[in-house]
C-alpha cells in the first residue's frame, strides 16, 4: 500500500515556538528537527590556493538535529503518514531495519507518541548506535552483515518477518516509503535554497536510502535547473556502478536500488574508499572542529574533489553545499579509536604506506641475506633448540615438508619459551620429534599488505607472523621488527 504523506506531516517547517508569559519555547523535541545551519569550510580548502580563487564550500550540519542525524527529518513524517493511512494504531509496534540513525529519529517520535520500537541492525554498526536505541526503550536485534539482502539472516529479511509476526506491528520501510524523500523535498531543499539566497550551484550528498539527495534535489531543481548534483558513494556500493561487496563505512551505499532513490537527479558520482572517508572524517574534526561521522567524511571527500575542479576552472563564483549526515559521537569506538583503525589498516594517511615487504627488506639491509630458519616436523627437539641458539632467535615456523618453503607445508611453530617450559616439566621431550610438541601455526600475512595488518596479527598471542608471496613463505616478522620500523619513522599524528 502506498503511503502518501500529507503536508501536515512536516510540522517543523513552521517556527517551533510556543509563547506563554513572554517565554519562547518548543512544544516538544520534535519541533526542533530541521533548520540546521550552514558553515563555511575553510581550513580543509587551504591546499587549493588563494581563497579568492576558490568556490565557497558550505557544510549543512545535520548532526545538530535532536537525534544527531539527517534521519530525524523522516521519523515523524513516516509515522504520521502511517497513522493517516490506518496502518499504525495506538499501542502498535514500529519495526524497522536501520543502520541506527533512522532508528533514532523513529525512536524519538515513537517515545512521544506511545509506540513500542523494534530495530534490526547489521553487525557492522557501532555499539554506540545500539546503545542509543536501547536508551529510548527500543528493542535491538543484530544480524550478520556478510549476507545478501534476500537471505533469511539479513536485517531486511528479519525485519520483514518481525513486522509480519508481531501483532499490531508496522514497518515504515524507509527504503520504499515516499514520506522519506518527501520530507527532504519539504524541508531540506527549501532550507538550502533560503540559506544560500538561491546561489547554490552544486549539491553534494551521500546516499543510503537515497531519500535525502533525491528529495532535496527535486525541490532545488524546480528553482535552480542548472544545479549540479554530486553523489558520494562508498567503494562496494552499487549506486555508483561498483560491484557490491562489504565495506566499513556505515549508513550509506547499498547492494540494491531502493524505491526512495531517484537516479535521474544525480549528475555524477564520486566513489570514496573507506580509508579516504575515515581519514577525511578525522580531518574535519581536527581542522574544522566539526565532530564528523564516516558518511560525512565520504561526502566531504567528494565535495573537496568538486571544489578542486572548480578552482582549476576559475569558478570562484560557485557555491558548493555538502550535506554532512551525522556526527562522530556514534563512532567513538571505531572511527575515533586508534586501535580499531590500526587493526583494519585505516590508521595511516591515504599516502602510500609501508608494506610487509618493506619490513623484510629492512631486515635484509640490516642483517644481510640470512636464510629463513625453518624447523621440520621430523626434526628432533634437541636439534631444533640448538638451531634456535645458533641463529640467536626465539621462534621458528615448522614445515612438514623435508625441504622447501611452500605455504601449505607449514603446519606449526616452535617457541623458545614454550620449549623451555615443556622441557623443564618433562625432560624426555628433547628426544621427541618437533611434530609431537609444536605449537599452532603462525599467522600469515601477504608481503603486499600494509604493516598495520602485521600489527593486528601480532596484537594477540602469536610471537611472529609468516610473510607470504605467491604461496611461498618469504620471511618471518616479529614484534621487534615492527617496533624497530616504527622507531625509525618521524613522529606524526595519525590521519592529521
Amino acid at each position: 500500500m502506498t503511503i502518501a504523506p500529507s503536508p501536515a506531516s512536516f510540522p517543523h517547517q513552521a517556527a517551533p515556538a510556543g509563547r506563554a508569559r513572554g517565554l519562547t519555547y518548543a512544544d516538544s523535541i520534535l519541533d526542533l528537527v530541521g533548520r540546521t545551519p550552514l558553515v563555511r569550510i575553510g581550513r580543509l580548502m587551504r591546499d587549493l590556493g588563494p581563497a579568492d580563487r576558490q568556490p565557497l564550500v558550505l557544510a549543512k550540519l545535520e548532526m545538530l538535529n535532536p537525534g544527531g542525524s539527517v534521519k530525524d527529518r523522516i521519523g515523524l513524517p513516516m509515522i504520521r503518514a502511517a497513522e493517516e493511512a490506518g496502518l499504525l494504531r495506538p499501542g502498535g509496534t514500529i519495526v524497522e531495519p536501520t543502520s541506527g540513525n533512522t532508528g533514532h529519529g523513529l525512536a524519538i517520535a515513537a517515545a512521544l507518541r506511545g509506540y513500542r520500537c523494534v530495530f534490526v541492525m547489521a553487525d557492522k554498526q557501532s555499539l554506540e548506535k545500539q546503545a542509543l536505541l536501547r536508551a529510548y526503550g527500543a528493542d535491538v536485534i543484530v544480524c550478520p552483515t556478510d549476507v545478501p539482502p534476500e537471505s533469511p539472516e539479513s536485517y531486511y529479511s528479519v525485519a520483514r518477518r518481525l513486522a509480519r509476526d508481531i501483532p499490531g506491528a508496522f514497518s515504515p520501510g524507509q527504503y520504499w516509503n515516499p514520506a522519506n524523500p518527501a520530507a527532504h523535498e519539504a524541508t531540506t531543499g527549501p532550507e538550502i535554497l533560503e540559506q544560500t539566497a538561491g546561489h547554490v550551484t552544486h549539491l553534494v550528498a551521500s546516499a543510503g536510502t537515497g531519500g535525502t539527495i533525491s528529495g532535496a534535489s527535486h525541490f532545488l531543481r524546480r528553482h535552480l535547473p542548472d544545479l549540479v548534483v554530486v553523489g558520494a558513494d562508498p567503494e562496494g556500493s552499487i549506486f555508483s556502478g561498483d560491484t557490491a561487496r562489504p565495506y566499513l563505512t556505515e549508513g550509506i551505499g547499498e547492494d540494491f536500488l531502493p524505491d526512495t532513490f531517484d537516479p535521474d537527479v544525480i549528475d555524477r558520482w564520486v566513489r570514496v574508499s573507506d580509508r579516504e572517508a575515515f581519514a577525511m572524517a578525522r580531518r574535519i574534526t581536527r581542522e574544522e572542529a566539526i565532530l564528523a561521522g564516516e558518511s560525512s567524511g565520504t561526502a566531504m571527500v567528494a565535495a573537496l574533489r568538486v571544489a578542486t575542479e572548480l578552482t582549476a576552472e576559475g569558478r570562484s563564483d560557485a557555491v558548493v553545499v555538502v550535506i554532512l549526515p551525522d556526527g562522530g559521537r556514534s563512532y567513538l569506538s571505531k572511527l575515533y579509536n586508534d586501535e580499531w583503525m590500526a587493526e583494519r589498516g585505516l590508521l595511516l594517511d591515504p599516502a602510500p604506506a609501508a608494506r610487509v615487504a618493506d619490513l623484510l627488506e629492512e631486515r635484509r639491509t640490516r642483517d644481510g641475506a640470512a636464510p629463513l630458519v625453518v624447523a621440520r616436523t621430523a626434526d628432533v627437539v634437541a636439534d631444533a633448540i640448538a638451531i634456535l641458539e645458533a641463529h640467536g632467535i626465539s621462534q621458528a615456523p615448522v614445515s612438514e615438508e623435508p625441504v622447501g618453503l611452500s605455504l601449505p607445508g607449514f603446519v606449526g611453530s616452535i617457541c623458545e619459551a614454550s620449549l623451555l617450559d615443556r622441557a623443564r616439566r618433562e625432560p624426555a621431550i628433547v628426544a621427541r620429534t618437533i611434530g609431537e610438541v609444536m605449537d599452532r601455526p603462525l599467522p600469515v600475512v601477504d608481503t603486499a599488505a600494509p604493516i598495520d595488518v602485521a600489527y593486528a596479527a601480532l596484537a594477540g598471542t602469536a610471537p611472529a607472523v609468516l610473510a607470504v608471496a605467491g604461496g611461498t613463505v618469504a620471511g618471518i616478522i616479529t614484534r621487534s621488527d615492527l617496533l624497530g620500523h616504527l622507531a625509525r619513522q618521524p613522529a606524526r599524528c595519525p590521519s592529521s
